[in-house]
């Protein structure tokens, strides 16, 4: 039983394999939906603006507190871990291995001998 569909196997990928091989190059199976778009016809677009009416509803994934958008950097900001999310083409980055850690303002610290 083996040998039996083991050969029709064969058989047919021959078969079919001979037929695609000599066929016309306008008869190939040629799928219309084919986009020949490469990364040299990719444009430097501008960043899509952040729906700051998003801010109503996210929240730090790790203290559950609001976050803040800062323009300027285009991440989403939470003071008090001082961590800032990314975002990237108008969607917020709000995985915390993707954060990235704000700068501490060294006159805020206080040292006492």
């Amino acid at each position: 039983m083996f040998r039996n569909v083991f050969g029709r196997l064969l058989t047919e990928t021959i078969r079919v394999h001979r037929c695609v091989k000599n066929a016309p190059l306008t008869q190939r199976a040629i799928p219309a939906s084919f986009s020949a778009r490469s990364f040299s016809d990719v444009k430097d677009e501008a960043q899509q603006p952040f729906d700051t009416s998003l801010l109503e509803f996210l929240v730090c994934p790790l203290s559950k507190k609001p976050l803040r958008y800062e323009a300027k950097t285009n991440e989403l900001i939470n003071e008090e871990l001082g961590i800032a999310y990314p975002i990237m083409n108008g969607i917020p980055n709000m995985i915390p291995q993707e954060a990235r850690l704000l700068q501490k303002d060294a006159g805020a610290s206080t040292t006492q001998d």
